[in-house]
């Protein structure tokens, strides 16, 4: 890798944007999740809340005019907005390893770079990940345990769908981590020792 690129895909309240933003602050590198909708929203001059909306989603009923270049016109076909989004993502993603060393956390990166990045899937036991979002988001258990299944769903739904790879093919990953059996730390060595 001429670069340092590392692509993470995580199971919810795994802690893997958790792990991935404290990574790329250790390592001293640019940390990319959500920031990708941002960038994307100014470069193509969409509001925000209009891609967010759609963000790690397989298509749905948003749609946005667009030619076959993915410019937005005004008498064009219509694409699902999630389609929109997945491409101008997809463009960032590519242009990232000939600018700088960075971690991706989600949005297919691991499928969309490939073999130019260190690809990473960070899971945790079920009962773990209900736990971890009660405490950072104060949910009721019944209502945890609800948004962990239903955004795993989710995740697996758009990964599969733009990618037609198995979420949880781990094969397609360099490393595999239970962040329920290791420390922030221990998992920070442990992928700087991959690097």
């Amino acid at each position: 890798m001429a670069k340092r690129i590392i692509t993470i895909n995580r199971m919810f309240g795994s802690n893997g944007r958790l792990i991935g933003k404290t990574l790329a602050e250790n390592l001293e590198i640019g940390f990319y999740d959500k920031e990708l909708i941002d960038l994307a929203a100014k470069k193509n001059n969409i509001p925000f809340d209009t891609l967010a909306k759609v963000d790690e989603k397989k298509a749905s009923q948003w749609v946005f005019p667009v030619d076959s270049e993915l410019q937005f016109t005004d008498n064009f076909s219509f694409v699902p907005m999630n389609d929109v989004l997945y491409d101008l993502q997809r463009k960032i993603i590519l242009s990232l390893p000939q600018k700088e060393d960075c971690v991706i956390v989600g949005r297919c990166a691991t499928n969309i770079l490939k073999d130019k990045s260190l690809k990473i899937f960070i899971h945790a036991p079920f009962e773990d990940r209900v736990q971890n979002v009660i405490r950072r988001t104060g949910r009721e258990e019944a209502s945890a345990r609800k948004l962990v299944k239903k955004m795993d769903k989710e995740r697996r739904a758009y990964y599969e769908y733009f990618t037609d790879s198995k979420w949880l093919d781990m094969t397609q990953y360099d490393l595999c981590l239970d962040s329920s059996r290791f420390s922030m730390e221990q998992i920070v060595e442990i992928v700087k020792d991959c690097l």
